[in-house]
């Protein structure tokens, strides 16, 4: 069981990227919630977003909100994180994790919730 998050490079401010998470050894709608951390040099992993398989909620963190959406493809076994506006401070090395069942809301927000991650993708914004 693995997942793959792909989709990063270098962008302009003001530019979009659109990451991936490729699931590999099970498919992507058997994990409860899939959701996007990131972690820029020097700091804590953080919560970007989120969505909850059966309901299809989305949760993201205030500072992405609006700039960011979570999607999914079925058929692609894949989850999507599309970043439009990006900022400076939106560099970091991105990772897509998941875990198996349902948890509590803010449970959601927290990495060590989440079982199983990908490798990361690197996402720079310059000024």
């Amino acid at each position: 069981v693995q997942l793959q998050a792909s989709g990063g490079g270098l962008v302009q401010a003001g530019a979009s990227l659109r990451l991936s998470c490729a699931a590999s050894g099970r498919t992507i709608s058997g994990y409860a919630i899939v959701a996007w951390f990131r972690q820029a040099p020097g700091k804590e992993r953080e919560f970007v977003g989120a969505v909850v398989w059966s309901s299809s909620r989305t949760y993201y963190a205030d500072s992405v909100k609006g700039r960011f959406a979570i999607s999914r493809d079925n058929a692609k076994n894949t989850v999507f994180l599309q970043m439009n506006s990006l900022k400076p401070e939106d560099t970091a090395v991105y990772y897509c994790a998941a875990r198996s069942t349902r948890i509590v809301q803010t449970g959601i927000y927290d990495y060590n919730q989440y079982g199983y991650w990908g490798q990361g993708t690197l996402v720079t914004v310059s000024s």
